[in-house]
């Protein structure tokens, strides 16, 4: 069975910092761009950053540019999304996500398979 499974959410303070992990079966991850989303109350899904498989390309979106990094473990088959100097503004569900993203545009499109999402809550 293909599936990605998040963990690592919760609350944090302002300033804080948290470590998504997103742990693939069924499929091998290297084969695939991989990447995580997010989606806050009414609004709309945005990439947070995505990863090659072939060239170590990232790419960040410019709200978190310079607090988030991810990488991947290939031996262990995961993902990971560090997160630091968290704001309110940060606070969705996170979602993590598997495709084919050649030109790494981290657009929701191109990724087929997805976890089941991990609720991140920044607050004091």
């Amino acid at each position: 069975q293909v599936q990605l499974v998040e963990s690592g959410g919760g609350l944090v303070q302002p300033g804080g910092s948290l470590r998504l992990s997103c742990a693939a079966s069924g499929f091998t991850l290297s084969g695939y761009a991989t990447g995580w989303f997010r989606q806050a109350p009414g609004l709309e899904r945005e990439g947070v950053a995505c990863s090659s498989n072939t060239d170590g390309t990232t790419y960040y979106a410019e709200a978190v540019k310079g607090r988030v990094t991810i990488s991947r473990d290939n031996a262990k088959n995961t993902v990971y999304l560090q997160m630091d100097s968290l704001t309110p503004e940060d606070t969705a569900v996170y979602y993590c996500a598997a495709g084919f993203d050649p030109m790494l545009y981290c657009g929701g499109d191109y990724y087929g398979v997805w976890g089941q999402g991990t609720q991140v809550t920044v607050s004091s």
